[in-house]
């Protein structure tokens, strides 16, 4: 299953760039895993997906310390998340926020889907049925969380960074947060959205 993981892309499309439409280069690995990023991979079996993405333009214009917080939607969900997988319900918030902006039905050009934006690869692996179902994305959204802040000793930087870029970029620069400007806003959005929900 750890092996698994490190195979995971999960990326955040909708924030990571603000034209409306951007480049997506996909490709399938051996064990049949399929893999999307806006950065090109080291393969050559990789296609060129030219994509719309009207959620992106949106994302940037959001001052996201000044954005409206999104209270009441979905405690309960969050909160029994929090307590199972221990972890702060002002972070599960965040990352819900910046992923989805709390919107159950959100999906991806590239195929995240639900509140916490779950690739399908990632639904798979914690038995999600129903990606729209709230209380079932936000547990697995939070387990797979957990799963990360495990395994970077729980450094959050680290965390997000391979929760909007995916374990193997993280690991392809040397367990640091990978150079790429969208993540780099997905880390500072996810922050400043977790002090303000605290």
């Amino acid at each position: 299953m750890k092996v698994m993981f490190l195979t995971i892309l999960l990326i955040s499309v909708a924030g990571s760039v603000s034209a409306k439409s951007m480049k997506v280069y996909k490709h399938i690995d051996s064990k049949g895993v399929i893999h999307y990023s806006s950065r090109k991979p080291d393969v050559k079996n990789y296609k060129i997906l030219n994509i719309r993405c009207p959620e992106c333009s949106w994302k940037n214009s959001v001052n996201w310390k000044t954005t409206p917080l999104i209270i009441g939607k979905y405690e309960k969900e969050i909160l029994e998340a929090a307590k199972k997988w221990s972890i702060d319900a002002a972070l599960i918030k965040a990352v819900i926020h910046a992923e989805s902006s709390f919107k159950a039905d959100a999906q991806s050009s590239a195929g995240a889907q639900g509140l916490m934006q779950l690739m399908p690869s990632t639904q798979k692996i914690y038995s999600v049925n129903d990606p729209f179902n709230a209380q079932q994305n936000i547990n697995a959204g939070v387990a797979y969380l957990k799963h990360l802040l495990n395994t970077y000793n729980n450094n959050l930087k680290l965390s997000l960074a391979a929760y909007n870029a995916g374990e193997g970029a993280v690991k392809k620069f040397g367990n640091t947060v990978p150079p790429y400007k969208e993540t780099e806003n997905y880390i500072n959005r996810v922050q400043t959205l977790h002090k303000r929900y605290q």
